[in-house]
């Protein structure tokens, strides 16, 4: 792995809820001890159901949910945040070199900005122009190469379709010329062929500009044609991570071999196997005792229910969270 833009050490987010007048105050564990190495020019997945902390991870790396405890490093080669500690001056510069591509075209642009306001917005807010033509010359760049019709820029969001609108959000997040990108399920609400499209388009990008993403899905099929390393969290901790051929080839845990074999085939005389998670996830104010997916889990014994087990390194940058892994796998 190349150097890591951003490394993270028992990194938690807690949000404390309106308790009762006396007595301790329910807090939401959010994300709980997650620790990862995102290498400089990666695109890094990270996996889930709904509710098992992907967003809110992506948004303490990008300072828009506050950390807890533990470590986030942010280091580009140039400049090095502690983000947990990160100085209001720090922060202003912080934003120009890490951005958030938002999951909804639909909502994340004003219907009442054209597309060009929509893109130089950053631009002006930041200072990072000196002059309108300066700017308008940035919003030309970018847009061509997220291929938007220039003619496009004078009209506003409503006159486009939803892969339109992506790509004029992904433009909105590239002009500052950002380092780090955080895609927060950016294709989930698209068609399936205007997600293929929007996905060649960032990888397209991430090459020609050397860029390094943050990319959230619950989507297994975009990853494995994504990311070329997955990290699965479950219940705001990480239960396995591995290069992505490594994790597809060999799953280690039982959540993520369930996960996997949710994915359907594109064999119609394939009916599948897959693995049926019963209830729901906990919840994160009152996770349960041990391994947090003990309750789902059809291998559980004593153990899974006392201790929390701790992520052992299989080699190759194979890393799993669960106490009968190695029976598991034999």
């Amino acid at each position: 792995m190349n150097e890591p833009i951003i490394s993270t050490h028992d990194l938690s987010v807690h949000f404390p809820l309106t308790g009762p007048l006396f007595g301790e105050k329910p807090v939401v564990r959010a994300v709980e001890g997650v620790s990862v190495e995102i290498g400089k020019g990666s695109f890094y997945g990270l996996v889930g159901e709904s509710g098992s902390g992907k967003t809110t991870f992506g948004r303490a790396l990008l300072r828009a949910a506050p950390i807890t405890r533990g470590s986030a490093i942010y280091n580009d080669g140039e400049v090095k945040y502690d983000l947990p500690t990160i100085k209001k001056h720090e922060l202003t510069d912080y934003r120009k070199r890490a951005q958030l591509i938002f999951q909804d075209p639909y909502a994340a642009l004003s219907p009442r900005m054209t597309v060009r306001d929509i893109i130089a917005e950053p631009l002006e807010v930041m200072g990072l122009t000196k002059s309108r033509e300066e700017t308008d010359e940035r919003v030309r760049e970018i847009a061509a190469k997220c291929r938007i019709n220039l003619e496009h820029l004078r009209r506003f969001p409503h006159a486009f379709s939803g892969g339109q609108r992506q790509r004029i959000s992904i433009a909105r997040a590239l002009v500052s010329k950002p380092n780090f990108i955080v895609a927060d399920e950016s294709v989930a609400a698209l068609d399936v062929s205007i997600q293929a499209d929007v996905l060649n388009l960032l990888k397209s990008i991430q090459q020609d500009m050397g860029l390094t993403f943050l990319f959230i899905s619950h989507d297994l099929s975009v990853v494995a044609h994504t990311c070329d390393h997955v990290a699965v969290m479950y219940l705001g901790r990480l239960v396995e991570t591995a290069p992505t051929r490594e994790l597809f080839a060999n799953p280690r845990h039982p959540y993520t071999k369930a996960l996997l074999s949710a994915i359907p085939s594109l064999d119609p005389d394939d009916q599948g196997n897959p693995l049926k998670l019963e209830g729901e996830i906990p919840s994160p104010t009152n996770p349960p005792p041990g391994c947090k997916f003990q309750t789902r889990c059809r291998y559980a014994i004593d153990l899974c229910r006392k201790e929390e087990p701790k992520l052992d390194k299989l080699g190759d940058d194979h890393d799993v969270a669960c106490h009968r892994w190695k029976e598991l796998a034999a």
